[in-house]
């Protein structure tokens, strides 16, 4: 297995690890400097990974698979990685320091519909910044003629943004709220 490969499955690992380095130390400990200070780390990973994969290239490395998947980990990380920690912190505080439950919409209402919108705008966001690093790649790294993988994985981000597309938002569209169960003909308050 490449060693981009075990650089990727490290990162996400890292990430973790520092997600629940920083929260613990930030609500069980309560050292909420030194906790913001191990979340702030979090994306030094993305920078480990985005210059191992650009190293590797520049050396002389045949642009894989592998490298087209370190861009789109890296495009997800940067796009998702702000709001994965937000969720992650809500709920640690709400478990542990007496912070608000979190808030979910409901499907088939406009804050969900809202919702899956604004998550599609961060899916634009990682494919831009994957594409922008495969382009990157392709024009100063790749040796000539060898790009021909990167240059799938840009259309790849088309279609990952197609089917998140239909599958989010589109289909989020027609879903229709939830109905009580007195409004179903069940039991109500009142039987």
């Amino acid at each position: 297995m490449d060693v981009l490969v075990y650089l990727i499955i490290g990162c996400e690992i890292g990430f973790w690890v520092l997600l629940a380095a920083g929260l613990g130390t930030r609500y069980l400990l309560h050292q909420k400097r030194l906790g913001l200070v191990l979340l702030a780390c979090v994306p030094l990973l993305d920078a480990v990974l985005l210059a191992a994969a650009g190293t590797n290239l520049a050396r002389g490395g045949t642009a894989e698979a592998v490298h087209g998947l370190a861009a789109f980990y890296l495009g997800f990380s940067v796009a998702f990685g702000h709001t994965l920690i937000r969720w992650a912190d809500v709920r640690f505080a709400h478990r542990f320091a007496g912070g608000p439950a979190p808030v979910k919409p409901v499907k088939g209402t406009a804050a969900y519909r809202h919702s899956l919108w604004v998550e599609y705008g961060r899916v634009l966001i990682a494919m831009a910044i994957a594409v922008a690093v495969l382009l990157v790649m392709i024009q100063f790294l790749a040796a000539p003629g060898e790009a021909g993988e990167l240059w799938n994985w840009v259309k790849r981000a088309g279609v990952v943004a197609g089917i998140w597309l239909a599958a989010g938002p589109v289909y989020g569209m027609f879903e229709r709220p939830a109905q009580t169960a007195g409004a179903q003909g069940g039991p109500t308050a009142r039987s």
